[in-house]
């Protein structure tokens, strides 16, 4: 047996420790026994509630990158490092671009970028395909079935809308959050993808936070700490990135309404989605003739509220029905072609205050009133265009980002409710 920094401990011809000095394996020595002291600690008692009331992440838009989703703020490993993530109540699992060398995982298939560097973090720890938690606990989250040696890290090969993917290891990992205090908390042993093959469009974040439910969730953890709760606030999408709100858990600080309307979350095992239980939708004060089946969740319809997704998605008789009515409004301008939507114009001289308003409607009698940019959005300089796209008869309705912002929304997981209400969602800069 050596010391791990003993002379006679060679790898290729060359000392472990010889680009080393000795301040430095010292430095080394404290922050793994550091990990790992933290991390026996956690494995010992529970996660609390925490005291303070409200956790933080600072959350902007990603539109100066080119990108049509809100991007989230995440510190991650020992000692943090900093990535933003795409905040997404579509999906359950965290991931991040990441840098680790594994024998039987996924090549790397995107230019990484910023990644995470696991050779610099000691409490990065992978799961072993061999254990409980891979063979079942994380079968939800597209755990992989491979596991060609008990101690190969657990693979998995997660799935989005439309075909997009991100595959890899993983791995239990120290998060920093902060909270409103300006304190931080420390989480151990949080689970997330080690991610080194994506298949996702470009301009694209660091990785994924996952809202959604689940008990994999990042949402569903710090909700368990902070009273069963986490709220957002979007600000419009095409203001600069230094406009900025939060994505908060517990009770939230900012931005939030006099009164919220709430209408019911429902969720469905084995699916990481909060359905909403839309009843209709009116342009100009006149409900549409949409047929009942189409927000049926039983018939193969109904609708989820995704921040994943920019445009909101509406099955075919849906789509046809807010587009025939928003057509008068539209037609008198010139015709664009673009391969976003069917319906884009030239806006010159277009006025968004002769636009009709178009109304969600839901089946307690609460109504989502966005904003007529949220509709009939900006697409490029002098151009618009109606912000829906139709979905095949066997896809299901999605409430988009746009659809969302300047309203903030608070998803309580106690009582299975949505609250949402209009909002600037502008404050001044926080602190990332």
């Amino acid at each position: 047996m050596f010391h791990m920094h003993s002379p006679e401990l060679k790898l290729q011809g060359k000392s472990l420790g010889t680009s080393k000095t000795r301040l430095d394996r010292f430095r080394e020595l404290l922050e793994k026994d550091n990990a790992r002291q933290q991390r026996l600690s956690s494995q010992r008692q529970p996660q609390r509630h925490m005291p303070d009331p409200t956790a933080e992440l600072p959350l902007r838009s990603g539109a100066s990158t080119g990108d049509g989703v809100f991007y989230v703020s995440f510190r991650i490993g020992s000692p943090p490092q900093k990535f933003v993530l795409a905040a997404d109540t579509g999906s359950d699992l965290t991931w991040m671009k990441c840098n680790f060398t594994c024998k039987f995982c996924p090549k790397i298939s995107f230019n990484p970028g910023r990644a995470f560097q696991a050779k610099d973090s000691p409490s990065f720890q992978t799961i072993p395909c061999s254990s409980k938690i891979c063979q079942e606990d994380l079968v939800r989250v597209r755990a992989l079935p491979d596991c060609p040696t008990p101690d190969t890290p657990c693979l998995f090969n997660y799935t989005y809308f439309g075909g997009r993917s991100a595959a890899g290891v993983f791995v239990n990992e120290t998060v920093t959050v902060g909270l409103h205090s300006r304190r931080k908390v420390i989480l151990y042993n949080v689970l997330v993808g080690c991610t080194e093959a994506a298949n996702l469009p470009e301009p694209f974040p660091d990785g994924v936070m996952g809202l959604g439910f689940g008990e994999q969730s990042f949402a569903m953890l710090l909700a368990q700490l902070f009273g069963n709760k986490f709220s957002y606030c979007f600000v419009d999408h095409l203001k600069p990135s230094n406009f900025k709100n939060y994505l908060s858990f517990g009770q939230a600080q900012h931005s939030v309404p006099k009164k919220l309307q709430y209408t019911r979350l429902l969720v469905i095992r084995d699916a990481p989605y909060y359905w909403l239980n839309v009843t209709g939708i009116s342009v100009g004060d006149k409900l549409l003739n949409i047929p009942a089946v189409i927000w049926s969740i039983p018939d193969g319809g109904g609708t989820i509220i995704d921040s994943g997704s920019s445009l909101t998605h509406l099955k075919e008789a849906a789509y046809d029905a807010v587009t025939d009515a928003l057509r008068a409004t539209i037609s008198k301008f010139k015709k664009v072609e673009l391969p976003v939507t069917e319906f884009c114009f030239e806006a010159n001289g277009f006025q968004e205050a002769l636009a009709p308003k178009l109304v969600f409607h839901f089946d307690d009698g609460a109504v989502l009133e966005p904003p007529v940019k949220s509709y009939i959005i900006d697409a490029a300089e002098g151009i618009k265009c109606l912000g829906f796209q139709k979905v095949g008869g066997d896809e299901i309705n999605i409430i988009g980002n746009f659809i969302q912002q300047e309203h903030y929304w608070e998803y309580d997981i106690d009582r299975f409710m949505l609250g949402f209400g209009p909002s600037t969602c502008i404050l001044p800069n926080p602190k990332d």
